[in-house]
């Protein structure tokens, strides 16, 4: 099984228990300006301003993003079914929990800094600028809680803090919905009991009940009666 259909049945298992933090990265992440900052699902007056301060605020540096950017694809890659985790906006919504949450500040910032310490004194270079391979021997060494050795057990917590807010951000982002093959509470099309099984029962729709209530193409039309009870229009 691919590292990525693990991650799946993980969140898949998450979503219906409440193990999800509460907000979702969009995909088409916007320049801050342009972000918005009202919302229409019933926010109150105070929770619009709480938002609208943490939109406008700016907690991660961009060498900080940039690393984990690099963490996040990592984590979760592109592959041939979807987008990555950055593509998803993934780091976007870090900063974002990073703010609501500011007990995650500190174990993030001193994780990253730990993480190119670890890197200068393995190969003289932070980890942004170690090869594609350095990173993910580092990432090896911390990636396995129950298997990490004592000098890298403050990087394995740190790293697993990145993974849940990663996995989280990415699969109740759009991309990671549709990579789930969640579509949410929506109505089946109905279009009658299947023939083979009104045949199997001597059964048929009458021509009236055809015309007014197995129509797929009228399915949002509201029927509208006269006073006598009769289908108009």
């Amino acid at each position: 099984m691919k590292r990525r259909d693990n991650i799946k049945l993980i969140i898949a298992g998450s979503i219906g228990t409440g193990l999800m933090l509460n907000q979702s990265c969009k995909s088409d992440v916007k320049p801050k300006d342009e972000i918005k900052t009202s919302f229409s699902y019933g926010r109150t007056a105070e929770e619009i301003a709480i938002d609208k301060k943490l939109m406008e605020e700016n907690f991660l540096s961009p060498e900080e993003k940039k690393t984990l950017t690099i963490l996040s694809d990592i984590i979760i890659p592109a592959d041939e079914i979807s987008g990555s985790a950055s593509q998803a906006g993934v780091v976007d919504f870090i900063e974002f929990m990073l703010k609501d949450q500011p007990t995650n500040q500190l174990p993030i910032r001193g994780g990253l800094k730990w993480l190119d310490n670890k890197c200068l004194s393995t190969y003289n270079s932070t980890f942004m600028e170690c090869s594609a391979s350095q990173q993910m021997e580092i990432v090896d060494l911390i990636a396995y809680p129950d298997r990490v050795t004592e000098e890298m057990k403050p990087g394995a917590k740190f790293f697993t803090l990145v993974r849940n807010l990663v996995t989280t951000g990415f699969f109740t982002s759009e991309l990671g919905l549709k990579d789930l093959g969640y579509v949410g509470n929506r109505p089946n099309e109905w279009d009658g009991v299947p023939d083979e099984v009104l045949k199997k029962h001597g059964l048929s729709y009458d021509a009236r009940t055809l015309e007014i209530c197995v129509k797929m193409k009228d399915r949002n039309v509201q029927i509208q009666w006269d006073a006598e009870g009769n289908v108009v229009g």
